[in-house]
C-alpha cells in the first residue's frame, strides 16, 4: 500500500490578518508624516522617513502592504509635505516623487526577498534540528577540547546519559581506558580540521557496558570559518557484530565439516600401520622394540592431525607467534589426497623467516578457504600454486610481514562478480555455496591488519585466479597505525 507523505505545513494568513497588515501600512505612512511634522531635522529631506516606513512594512508584512505604504506616502508627500500651489507641483518635485516611488518599490522587493530567504533558512534550520533530535543514531557535538556541547535522543538511548547529565562533561567518559589514545589522536586530527571517516570502535555506556559503534566525526566552523568544535555520529552495531560472530563461527564449523573426509583419509594410513606394527610386535619378540618405536611415530602423526583439525575451530583471544610457512604446509597436507584425486598438481614454495604474530586457527581457516575455492574452480583438474615469502607492504606504511599467494588455473571469476566476492552471502556457486567463505577470509585478513588482493581471468586457455594476502608482523601494531 502506497502512503502519500503529507506536504510540509505552510502558514496561510486569515482575511482579518491581511486587513490589519494594510491598515498597518497606512498607519506607518501617517506616523512618518507626524515625525516629519514634529522634527525640523526631517524637513530638509522628507523622503528618508517615508522610505524607512516602506522598508519596515515590506520586511514584516509583505510586498502588497509595502506598495500601499509607497503610494500613500507619495500622496502625503504631494499634498501635505510639498503643498503644491495653484499652478501645481514643479517638474523637479514630480521627478523626486517618481524616483521615490521607484526606489521604494525596489527596496520593498529586496526587503521582501531577504525576509523570505531568512524565513526559508529558519525553516531549514528547524527541519535539520528536528532530524537531529529524532534520529535513532547518536548525534552529538563537542568543543575543540573534547567537552560535550549537544546531545540528541539517539545518544540518550545508546549511552544512557540524559542531555542534562552529559553536556559539559568530557568525551573520555564514553571511551574505554585502553582506547584513550584513539580519542587523543582523533582530537589532534580535528584540531587540524581533518574529517574522520566511519570506522568501527568500542565505547562505554553509563553502566560501563561495552557498546560497538560505527563512528564518524566532522569538524565544525563558525560563520568566519574558524574551528569551534566537531560533530560525531555513532551508530549501534552491537547486534550486527554478534550476528557476524555467529556467522563466522558457523562457517568455521562448516569448513571443519568439509575437512572430515580429508582427515579420515589422513588417519587411515597411520591406523593401518599401527594395526600391522602391533601384530608384528606380538609375534616377533626380537623386533618388538623397533615395532613399538615405529608405532609411537604413527601415534604422533595421529596426534598432529587431530591438533590441526582442532586448530580450525579454536579461536585465540590474542595474537601469538606462528610460522606462516608451517601453517601453509599443514593445511596443504590435509588436502593432499583430495587434490590428488581431483587431478590437481601442487607447486608449493615457502621462503625463510616466515614468523609473525597472529591467530593460528584463523590463519588455517583463511588458507583452507582459499584452497577449497581453488579446488572448486578446477573441476577437471589443474595446477595449484602456493607461496609464502617474507616481504613488505606494497603501499602505505611499507610495513614488514609475509605474503601468502594462492593461484589456480580454474575457470576464473567474471568481471561482474569480482567486485562483490567479499560481500556476505554473495556466491557464484549457486546452490553449492553459502557465500560466506571469502567474506570470512577477508574478515580474518582485516583482523590481522593486513590486505587482500585478487586478480582473475576467464579467457579460454589463460583462465585462473590469484589471491595475494599480506599479513604484517604484528596485528596489534597494525591496528594502532590504522586507528
Amino acid at each position: 500500500m502506497n502512503i502519500r507523505q503529507k506536504p510540509p505545513y505552510r502558514f496561510e494568513p486569515r482575511w482579518s490578518d491581511r486587513v490589519a497588515w494594510y491598515f498597518s501600512a497606512l498607519a506607518a505612512t501617517a506616523l512618518s508624516w507626524c515625525i516629519w511634522l514634529l522634527s525640523p531635522v526631517m524637513h530638509g529631506d522628507p523622503f528618508v522617513i517615508f522610505l524607512l516606513a516602506v522598508v519596515f512594512i515590506a520586511r514584516f508584512y509583505g510586498f502588497g502592504p509595502a506598495l500601499v505604504c509607497t503610494f500613500s506616502s507619495a500622496i502625503v508627500l504631494d499634498y501635505l509635505v510639498f503643498q503644491p500651489s495653484n499652478l501645481g507641483m514643479s517638474r523637479t518635485e514630480l521627478e523626486r516623487i517618481g524616483i521615490f516611488i521607484l526606489i521604494s518599490v525596489l527596496v520593498a522587493g529586496l526587503a521582501r526577498q531577504r525576509s523570505r530567504a531568512e524565513t526559508l533558512a529558519d525553516e531549514i534550520r528547524q527541519q535539520l534540528a528536528a532530524i537531529v533530535t529524532s534520529s535513532e543514531d547518536a548525534i552529538m557535538s563537542f568543543t575543540v577540547d573534547g567537552f560535550v556541547s549537544s546531545w540528541n535522543s539517539g545518544a540518550e538511548n545508546l549511552y544512557g546519559y540524559s542531555a542534562a547529565e552529559i553536556i559539559g562533561r568530557p568525551l573520555s567518559v564514553l571511551v574505554p581506558t585502553e582506547r584513550m589514545g584513539e580519542l587523543e589522536r582523533n582530537l589532534d586530527r580535528l584540531n587540524r580540521e581533518e574529517r574522520i571517516g566511519s570506522y568501527q570502535t568500542e565505547q562505554v555506556d553509563r553502566k560501563g557496558a561495552r557498546v560497538s559503534v560505527l563512528l564518524s566525526v566532522s569538524p565544525l566552523g563558525n560563520e568566519m570559518g574558524k574551528l569551534v568544535g566537531a560533530s560525531a555520529i555513532a551508530r549501534d552495531i552491537s547486534s550486527q557484530k554478534r550476528t557476524e560472530q555467529a556467522l563466522r563461527r558457523n562457517e568455521r564449523l562448516a569448513t571443519a565439516g568439509r575437512l572430515t573426509a580429508a582427515i579420515a583419509h589422513e588417519i587411515k594410513n597411520p591406523l593401518e600401520a599401527l594395526t600391522k606394527l602391533v601384530y608384528l610386535a606380538r609375534h616377533d619378540a626380537n623386533g618388538r622394540d623397533e615395532y613399538l618405536r615405529l608405532a609411537e611415530q604413527e601415534i604422533g602423526r595421529l596426534d598432529s592431525i587431530a591438533q590441526q583439525a582442532l586448530g580450525f575451530v579454536r579461536e585465540g583471544a590474542s595474537p601469538e607467534p606462528l610460522d606462516a610457512g608451517k601453517i601453509l604446509e599443514e593445511v596443504a597436507q590435509l588436502y593432499a589426497r583430495k587434490l590428488q584425486v581431483n587431478h590437481i598438481s601442487v607447486d608449493k614454495r615457502c621462503g625463510e623467516r616466515l614468523e609473525i604474530n597472529g591467530y593460528p586457527g584463523e590463519l588455517r581457516q583463511l588458507i583452507s578457504n582459499l584452497i577449497l575455492n581453488a579446488m572448486d574452480a578446477m573441476k577437471e583438474g589443474g595446477r595449484l600454486r602456493l607461496r609464502v615469502a617474507r616481504t613488505h607492504e606494497w603501499s602505505g606504511n611499507q610495513r614488514p610481514g609475509v605474503r601468502v599467494t594462492v593461484a589456480d588455473t580454474g575457470d576464473g571469476i567474471g568481471a561482474r562478480d569480482l567486485p562483490h566476492i567479499f560481500e556476505p552471502f554473495y556466491t557464484t556457486k549457486k546452490d553449492q555455496g553459502t557465500g560466506l567463505g571469502l567474506w570470512l577470509a577477508y574478515g580474518i585478513v582485516q583482523k590481522h591488519g593486513g590486505s587482500m588482493r585478487v586478480m582473475s581471468s576467464t579467457v579460454s586457455g589463460r583462465s585462473g585466479t590469484v589471491f595475494s594476502v599480506f599479513l604484517p608482523d604484528n596485528p596489534a601494531a597494525a591496528a594502532t597505525q590504522a586507528a
